[in-house]
């Protein structure tokens, strides 16, 4: 069975770059447009990880990250920032949130791969 990945990010070019690596690799994807999106498309199922940007309207990936963390159902879903935002101040601030890992913008495919088959849930 295919493992569930769910992007987030407010750029519609970015979630389908993120997308077809994904799907190519064999994982389902779930997209978000925004935190706030990607909380009401979390219902319950299950999903191995998330990768989020940290700049978005409504809200932020560093907020999207805490409020899944007070899920019970998501609260040990890894979470992989995908960001422009290289201060450590933010990358401090996504760690204390719950984040594991933090991937700077541009990346490349191979990359994103590489780091989401070290995270993902079994």
């Amino acid at each position: 069975m295919a493992k569930t990945i769910m992007i987030v990010d407010d750029s519609a070019s970015l979630r389908q770059v993120v997308s077809i690596a994904l799907r190519g690799a064999g994982y389902d994807v779930i997209e978000g447009c925004d935190g706030a999106d990607a909380l009401r498309k979390l219902t319950g199922q299950k999903v191995h990880l998330i990768i989020s940007d940290v700049n978005m309207p409504n809200m932020d990936g560093i907020s999207l990250v805490k409020a899944v963390k007070q899920l019970p159902t998501y609260k040990f879903t890894p979470i992989v920032m995908l960001t422009t935002e290289s201060q450590e101040a933010k990358k401090a601030a996504g760690q204390a949130a719950g984040a594991k890992a933090w991937m700077l913008k541009p990346f490349s495919p191979p990359q994103l791969l590489s780091v989401v088959q070290k995270l993902v849930l079994p």
